[in-house]
């Protein structure tokens, strides 16, 4: 495809939220157009296509935007998706958008406030972990049935929750690792040791104009 017929994809490394829409695109084989961003400094070309200023960012050659994590990662996916990660049925889809409905709403408010306590000194750093631990308990009774959260194969469900459950564990990795979350460990490191997170996870410079385009 010509490069100026790429989709772009504004994306910043450590957010889990860019994450999980390049593994999605990444999957997928679909080439984009990447451009890492400084969040502190966000660049007038991704405001100009999204305002609200958040990544993921992906514009479409036609001038669409899909700004949220989760569209582009269905944007991608329902293009190709060669390893099966959409759900086959109804029950496994609604299971799949239960669970990350709830990472994204619940988990993620307790997360902010569990990794910038200080922001929040209303409580305690260990009662914001707590409430966290809802949903690690939750996961760890799916991981004692299946393998990954909806059956014994990655889906969807794994691939857009676990790097919340990533910045969960590095808050505290000590206590993590001792935790009674074992079944929740394993299939961490499991996805952690994936070839297709590694690549999703280089290291690119700060995009600028005059650089010249990445295909990712």
């Amino acid at each position: 495809m010509n490069m100026c017929q790429l989709p772009i994809l504004f994306s910043f490394r450590r957010c889990p939220y860019a994450m999980r829409a390049r593994l999605a695109v990444k999957a997928s084989t679909i080439q984009v157009a990447l451009r890492e961003v400084v969040l502190a400094d966000k660049p007038s070309e991704m405001l100009l296509c999204s305002p609200k200023g958040t990544v993921p960012v992906l514009q479409l050659p036609d001038g669409s935007v899909v700004d949220e994590s989760l569209d582009i990662m269905l944007w991608a996916l329902k293009q190709h998706d060669p390893q099966s990660w959409l759900p086959s049925n109804e029950h496994d889809e609604e299971e799949t958008f239960r669970l990350i409905n709830f990472n994204d709403t619940e988990f993620k408010a307790w997360l902010d406030k569990y990794k910038y306590a200080d922001r929040f000194p209303e409580c305690s750093i260990e009662f914001y972990r707590q409430q966290g631990e809802g949903f690690l308990l939750q996961l760890e009774e799916k991981l004692d049935k299946s393998t990954y959260l909806v059956g014994d194969k990655i889906s969807l469900a794994d691939m857009a929750i676990f790097p919340f459950i990533r910045q969960f564990a590095h808050v505290d990795k000590p206590w993590f690792d001792q935790s009674e979350y074992k079944k929740l460990q394993d299939w961490l490191q499991q996805l952690l040791d994936l070839p297709l997170f590694n690549e999703v996870m280089k290291k690119y410079p700060r995009w600028t104009c005059e650089q010249a385009p990445l295909v990712f």
